[in-house]
């Protein structure tokens, strides 16, 4: 009867150990966040008929901590985002003031360029505030690839009213994602590319944001340095630090 228990095994439509959508959602967002990180990032808007480039370096720990110091241009040096648990502050050296950021300003662009506040401080969690289901199966880059729709759910302070997600089936690396509008419509795809081997992590060191209906407009976030497991304490990602920062 062993040739019996072999075919079950060829043919079960479901593998015991196969993974839910949430369990590849988290394993993605994992990798890139870490229990903390810190990291340096170059961050170059593309126009028609411009470009400009914006040097930051940024600190996170968990879900709830993040911030962000601008190092360049001179005009931006010195500007620090902070995101403290459910608050978004902002410090602004040309005029000395923190300003804290309404939920309203988390759909409007960041410094001029295709990713909005809550992209960049990440208000909202991809793992927390969606229901995730697995769509198919695909290949990008040669890889092999989880297709993963998100729904909001209720209340959930999200942007979108609908996000699919492309994570590689080897390493968890999200290489592609698409983000819709309430009525269902295609508004920015981000792209991620070269992957490099960060702190022992490989991960994509390139991320490109794209807007759908702008041709010549796009954002790229290169990661010129990454670390994970950088000691940081609370207090580090306090209104007070934000004018200490270097």
């Amino acid at each position: 009867m062993a040739w019996f228990y072999v075919l079950l095994l060829l043919f079960a439509p479901t593998p015991l150990f196969s993974q839910s959508a949430l369990e590849i959602v988290q394993k993605a967002d994992e990798l890139m966040r870490g229990e903390s990180s810190q990291s340096v990032i170059t961050m170059t808007i593309q126009r028609p008929s411009w470009s400009r480039s914006v040097t930051m370096k940024g600190w996170s720990k968990g879900t709830r901590y993040s911030l962000i110091l601008i190092q360049a241009p001179a005009r931006d040096k010195g500007t620090v985002f902070l995101k403290r648990q459910n608050e978004i502050w902002n410090w602004v050296p040309n005029i000395g003031r923190t300003v804290k950021m309404p939920p309203s300003m988390m759909a409007q662009s960041w410094m001029g360029s295709d990713f909005s506040n809550d992209d960049l401080v990440r208000e909202s969690s991809i793992v927390n505030d969606y229901t995730h289901k697995l769509i198919g199966d695909s290949t990008i880059a040669g890889m092999p690839v989880h297709a993963i729709e998100l729904i909001p759910k209720p209340d959930a302070p999200v942007v979108w009213g609908k996000v699919k997600m492309w994570v590689s089936k080897s390493g968890y690396m999200q290489l592609r994602t698409e983000f819709y509008d309430e009525d269902g419509r295609l508004v920015t795809i981000l792209q991620a590319s070269d992957i490099k081997t960060f702190d022992g992590r490989r991960i994509p060191a390139r991320m490109e944001m794209i807007p759908i209906g702008k041709p010549g407009h796009k954002t790229i976030l290169q990661y010129e340095s990454l670390d994970f497991g950088v000691r940081l304490n609370d207090d580090f990602f306090s209104v007070q630090n934000m004018r200490r920062v270097n």
